[in-house]
C-alpha cells in the first residue's frame, strides 16, 4: 500500500491550496483517510479525517479547511482556504483499513499507512 500526497506549495496568507492523496496497492478502499501536519520543531498534529463517513476537523482549521473523499479512486482531498502563516507545515496523508474509534481518530498512532508528505508554506 502506498499513499502519495501532492499539491503543496508556497502561497501568501489568505490564499487557497488543494492537497490530494492517492492510495494505491489495494483493490478495496480504506475506511479512514485524512491529514496530519508537522511544523518545524513541533510534533505531528491532526488536521482532518474522513472516518467511515464521519468527518473530524482540528479546531484550528475548522471553517477554513474541507476534507473530501473520492471512493472510486481511493483519493482524499484537503481544500485549504484562508491560509495563515501558522498553517505552514509538511502535510501528511494517513489511512487505516478499518474505521477508527472516535476517541482515537485524532491520534497519529491510530493510522497504519502514511504518505511521504507535501510541504505547505504560507507567507505573511
Amino acid at each position: 500500500v502506498q499513499l502519495q500526497a501532492f499539491g503543496g506549495g508556497l502561497v501568501q496568507a489568505g490564499d487557497s491550496l488543494r492537497l490530494s492523496c492517492a492510495a494505491s496497492g489495494r483493490t478495496s478502499g480504506f475506511n479512514a483517510m485524512g491529514w496530519f501536519r508537522q511544523a518545524p520543531g513541533k510534533e505531528r498534529e491532526f488536521v482532518a479525517i474522513w472516518n467511515a463517513g464521519t468527518i473530524y476537523y482540528a479546531d484550528s482549521v475548522k471553517g477554513r479547511f474541507t476534507i473530501s473523499r473520492d471512493n472510486a479512486d481511493n483519493t482524499v482531498y484537503l481544500q485549504m482556504n484562508s491560509l495563515k502563516p501558522e498553517d505552514t507545515a509538511v502535510y501528511y496523508c494517513a489511512s487505516n483499513l478499518n474505521r477508527i474509534a472516535s476517541g482515537s481518530a485524532r491520534s497519529v498512532h491510530a493510522y497504519h499507512n502514511w504518505g511521504q508528505g507535501t510541504e505547505v508554506t504560507v507567507s505573511s
